[in-house]
């Protein structure tokens, strides 16, 4: 899954693709490296971030999916967790929603996905951008996710969502410590019991800057893809990245040895 966020504010390329035509470009560029799904934001999710309207939220991303659909099928995701923005990208083309709140910020999200029929990526969050890096205290770290995707996954299935449409995100970084995004790749083997594909965002995040000691995040491909080849051989289904060509020969090497 290649990020395009067509954000001003991202915390690694906001401000590169947040016009149509700049946006446009990215994605024939991920297509052309072996991209198998491009997943449009335009609310950043950084430490911190504030919320957008919804107004300027639609005017980023729907522009783009348009734009993607009127030149290839690829399979579409879009990044948001507004039922409305949902609802008007997969009727512009979008193929799946990732909603990084798993649910939990728009109670019709889970109808609106129920009446779509589309897959949705439930990710585990507390509280929001704004507050979730000060909500890093767990007793059981894995314990607690688990138990929140086995009660999202309950409530979205008896909103009528079809459970072989589920997929889970244990959500690296978000509301997690440096070292609780490590326990997470180290035991992602565990949320295998959910019987639902995971996916595994830790492309360029703090963690991985904290390791290498590089600031910038665009220098963090090389420690992205080591953490990206861990989170596979643990089981990672899907692995949502910015560099799109080095992390797809990860990929491939990685599926050979697993």
């Amino acid at each position: 899954m290649g990020v395009l966020n067509v954000t001003p504010d991202s915390f690694s390329d906001g401000g590169k693709f947040n016009s149509a035509t700049a946006a446009l470009t990215q994605a024939q560029a991920m297509i052309a490296a072996g991209v198998d799904i491009v997943d449009v934001g335009g609310q950043s999710t950084r430490p911190g971030a504030t919320q957008v309207s919804l107004d300027e939220e639609c005017d980023r991303v729907l522009p783009t999916i348009q734009a993607i659909r009127s030149i290839s099928q690829i399979p579409i995701s879009v990044d948001t967790t507004r039922a409305t923005v949902a609802e008007a990208a997969v009727k512009l083309g979008a193929d799946i929603i990732n909603d990084i709140s798993g649910g939990t910020f728009d109670l019709e999200m889970f109808p609106t996905v129920a009446r779509l029929n589309v897959p949705i990526v439930i990710m585990h969050i507390r509280g929001n951008p704004e507050t979730m890096q000060s909500l890093t205290d767990y007793q059981d770290l894995i314990g607690e996710i688990l138990r929140f995707f086995q009660q999202q996954i309950a409530i979205a299935t008896a909103t009528g969502i079809d459970s072989s449409k589920i997929i889970i995100d244990p959500g690296i970084g978000f509301a997690k410590t440096a070292d609780q995004s490590l326990e997470i790749i180290r035991r992602l083997s565990e949320f295998k019991q959910l019987k639902c594909p995971i996916l595994v965002g830790a492309s360029r995040k703090s963690f991985i800057g904290k390791i290498i000691g590089q600031e910038n995040p665009e220098d963090r491909v090389w420690g992205t893809a080591a953490a990206c080849c861990a989170a596979i051989l643990n089981g990672a289904d899907i692995i949502r990245v910015h560099d799109v060509k080095e992390m797809r020969d990860v990929c491939l090497v990685a599926d050979a040895i697993k």
